[in-house]
């Protein structure tokens, strides 16, 4: 199983992500914290949080709330890089207004749950390198590149026969980088390319509108990327990692092992969340 050096975020953000499904469970009068915890009782005061509306991958089964959001790609020179809006001082975010005329604001919130608000790389006006960067040990081609270079269309040249004997091959070729890479720290995120996500940005599926418009504009050549933070308790998901994923019908899919949720990243869908608030920056 990979290693995640942020399984457990920072103390004081996995305490408040726990905190607030364990204690929305009792104020729901159910089991568990589930959807209602994270998308509306999580305190919004602080730095940024508050209600967000983003684009994800769909959760299609398990305990998760919700679908893990989407990163737009850009291609430069065939190197793959992943958007960070522009600062708003007005906004206190970094963030893309009504990106693609979707009538979504891609902004930095998008990825403040699960201890990621507490890493500097999603702090708005942070400097960081925003290119995909290989991150061997995941998936085994991925080993004939060395740690920290830049990912290229090239090394997906197999797409569309690629596999790993989980589940079908051809349907999509992943690999595990890290994003927004500073001195210090990085996120966490997955890169696939496959013909079905060529053919989502190219409309021949049946999306909404807004979702239809964000998806063309965020993908090229048939690369698609998501942050990999499991939105149920922040573990680490993976498309084509886990062979017992078979078990819970996640073999196509992106697959949490931990409480088994699956996520389909052929299904983008809008939602909206409570963002947990960023720590408060300090000079020095």
């Amino acid at each position: 199983m990979p290693l995640d050096e942020d399984k457990y975020p920072a103390e004081t953000g996995r305490r408040r992500f726990v905190s607030g499904v364990v204690g929305s469970a009792a104020l729901s009068a159910v089991g568990v914290g589930g959807a209602a915890a994270a998308d509306s009782l999580t305190s919004s005061s602080g730095e940024g949080g508050g209600t967000t509306t983003f684009i994800g991958v769909e959760n299609t089964d398990g305990p998760a709330p919700r679908g893990m959001p989407i990163i737009p790609i850009e291609i430069d020179g065939g190197e793959l890089s992943g958007v960070w809006p522009e600062y708003d001082e007005e906004e206190g975010l970094a963030i893309s207004k009504d990106f693609a005329g979707s009538g979504i604001d891609y902004s930095s919130a998008w990825f403040q749950y699960c201890g990621v608000q507490s890493k500097p790389p999603v702090y708005p006006q942070t400097e960081a390198d925003n290119a995909f960067l290989n991150k061997s040990g995941t998936f085994e081609w991925q080993g004939e590149y060395e740690d920290g270079e830049p990912l290229t269309v090239d090394m997906f040249d197999d797409y569309q026969e690629w596999g790993n004997g989980i589940g079908k091959d051809g349907i999509g070729k992943p690999a595990a980088v890290d994003w927004r890479t500073t001195e210090d720290d990085s996120l966490q995120v997955q890169v696939i390319r496959s013909k079905r996500i060529e053919e989502m940005a190219n409309g021949n599926t049946d999306l909404p509108g807004p979702v239809q418009d964000f998806i063309s504009e965020a993908t090229d050549q048939g690369f698609l990327a998501w942050l990999n933070k499991c939105t149920h308790f922040c573990c680490v998901p993976g498309f084509k990692t886990q062979e017992g994923s078979a078990n819970f019908g996640g073999a196509n899919g992106i697959y949490c092992q931990c409480h088994q949720s699956v996520y389909d990243p052929f299904s983008p869908v809008q939602k909206q969340f409570v963002a947990l608030p960023r720590p408060p920056q300090t000079d020095g």
